[in-house]
């Protein structure tokens, strides 16, 4: 078996899989945040944010993070809650169903893919402007690099799969069982039944 080279394809398709991977735990983190905020009342997110950072702040009373969270949680309102919730719900979801949907090799869902992430996109940057925060400046340089990325691999007409295929230096058969010449696609068996 040769080994492949780690052209600047392959190190493209490293960067989609693991931001993909990243997009997948945070959207599961957006639904485990999101989902009790819809049921808490902002005192009891104060009261288990203060649970959850008290270790930390008596092993390192500075820990940036864990005042950020105290202090979150401690400015909360009742309105500001319900739509920290909705968002985080929503926007998890929509995460989750992107990454499933293209790691099923659909590649019909890349454009709206790249739309709801081109909002989210959006919306982040005039929150930033409204209120300048590096978290958020983090998450939408994030999204950003993921649109791009899943615009390329869109317009190269690739799945999640050949991302994975290319890393792993293996390359799709065509419906012969033969290796296709370089530079054609060979379409996904989903393509051949839709």
């Amino acid at each position: 078996m040769t080994r492949a080279r780690w052209t600047r394809e392959r190190w493209f398709d490293l960067i989609f899989l693991v931001g993909f991977g990243f997009k997948a735990i945070d959207g599961v983190v957006e639904l485990v945040i999101g989902l009790p905020l819809l049921v808490l009342r902002p005192m009891q997110v104060d009261a288990v944010a203060r649970l959850a950072t008290a270790t930390e702040l008596r092993e390192d009373p500075n820990d940036l993070i864990a005042h950020l969270i105290r202090h979150g949680a401690a400015s909360l309102s009742a309105e500001m809650s319900v739509f920290a919730a909705v968002y985080l719900i929503v926007h998890g979801l929509v995460k989750l169903g992107i990454v499933a949907a293209i790691f099923r090799g659909s590649r019909r869902l890349y454009p709206w893919a790249i739309a709801a992430l081109g909002g989210f996109v959006i919306w982040q940057a005039y929150e930033f402007v409204q209120h300048p925060s590096i978290g958020l400046a983090f998450l939408t340089l994030f999204d950003v690099v993921i649109v791009a990325l899943t615009l390329r691999e869109w317009r190269h007409h690739r799945s999640l799969g050949d991302a994975v295929r290319s890393l792993l230096g293996r390359q799709r058969l065509d419906r012969s069982g033969r290796t296709p010449r370089r530079g054609s696609s060979v379409p996904s068996s989903r393509e051949f039944t839709a």
